[in-house]
């Protein structure tokens, strides 16, 4: 959720991510010393309802831009998946297959924006990612009989993105799709299967599919990692929870309906059978939280979850994200790591 300039891919034994981090902290804690509860955010949101909230407020952080510092794209332009320039094959997008369309979302654009608004048919849909929680999610944006267009807060609950949607201003947790403070409290937003593959692997599967371009606004360093380093932390970054394992908590895990599965369990074992869903994993895709250019990050591999309906296969909905954010947000969920 923060920003800064890289200075370099690793010093010693430093990485980027925590020299980053170094420059940060004071802005971090100041902010973070003004206490986290609704009184302090009234100003900068007028129109949401902080009495109702189903978190405590404790538990929401500043992550240091204010609202819609991160701006979300609302207007996403696409180029063909053969034609795209400037992509490496290895590199990671979000991909979603609806209504006889494929489109892939880059992750090189996404660190920047975090959300991206789209229509794909007749179904209006936000395409999300939390790089601190490695958390790829994609929401049908109908809730409350409205239709929704999200941006971001500039909060963090869990380490994770808290998303507001911009019709009633209420606040959403992006792990879950869930209303934690406002008008629509209780809502959930449903979830669209998706996967997270490289640039190649969406080509081969989708030759006439399209692939998100930087947005006209944009003026960001697209294809560099402003996280270089993270995914290799001791820690996740600005965490107030606590973490018992028994995974390193920036270790990736599937999580599917509750549970998960250690990434290196199913790199070893390229298939798990689980009842029945399927899990299988493929290489070919760099990691966007490793290198300081995203291409150069180090093999993380393709995951691909789906679930048996006679004899056929179908995506389902699940998400790799990192071992901590799957404790905070379902600590009594089965983790197999063996």
């Amino acid at each position: 959720m923060f920003r800064y300039i890289p200075t370099g891919s690793v010093i010693g034994k430093t990485s980027t991510f925590a020299i980053g981090c170094l420059t940060l902290l004071l802005v971090t804690l100041v902010a973070n010393a003004a206490g986290a509860d609704s009184g302090s955010w009234k100003h900068e949101w007028p129109r949401t309802d902080f009495t109702r909230h189903s978190v405590d407020y404790s538990e929401i952080v500043s992550g240091g831009p204010p609202k819609d510092g991160i701006p979300a794209i609302d207007d996403p332009r696409f180029a063909a998946a053969m034609k795209v320039e400037g992509l490496a094959p290895q590199e990671p997008v979000i991909s979603i297959q609806m209504r006889g369309e494929a489109r892939a979302y880059p992750l090189r654009i996404l660190i920047w924006h975090e959300i991206v608004n789209d229509t794909v048919g007749d179904t209006p849909i936000a395409v999300t990612w939390c790089p601190l929680c490695n958390s790829a999610v994609a929401f049908d944006r109908r809730a409350g009989g409205k239709i929704l267009s999200f941006g971001t807060t500039g909060k963090l609950r869990h380490s994770d993105l808290v998303m507001y949607d911009r019709q009633s201003e209420s606040w959403w947790q992006q792990f879950t799709g869930e209303c934690i403070v406002g008008e629509q409290l209780g809502a959930k937003l449903t979830m669209i299967p998706l996967r997270v593959e490289s640039v190649e692997r969406f080509q081969t599967r989708f030759p006439q599919g399209r692939i998100m371009v930087p947005p006209a606004f944009g003026r960001r360093n697209y294809g560099t990692n402003p996280y270089a380093g993270y995914d290799r932390s001791a820690r996740p970054f600005l965490y107030r929870g606590s973490y018992d394992g028994p995974l390193p908590p920036l270790a990736r895990v599937v999580v599917v309906d509750g549970a998960a599965w250690a990434l290196d369990l199913l790199m070893k074992r390229r298939r798990i059978e689980a009842g029945d869903l399927v899990l299988t994993w493929e290489p070919g895709q760099a990691s966007p939280l490793d290198a300081q250019i995203i291409e150069a990050g180090r093999e993380i591999g393709n995951v691909v979850v789906q679930r048996r309906r006679g004899d056929a296969l179908d995506d389902v909905v699940h998400d790799v994200s990192f071992a901590f954010a799957f404790r905070a947000f379902y600590p009594d969920g089965p983790l197999h790591v063996e």
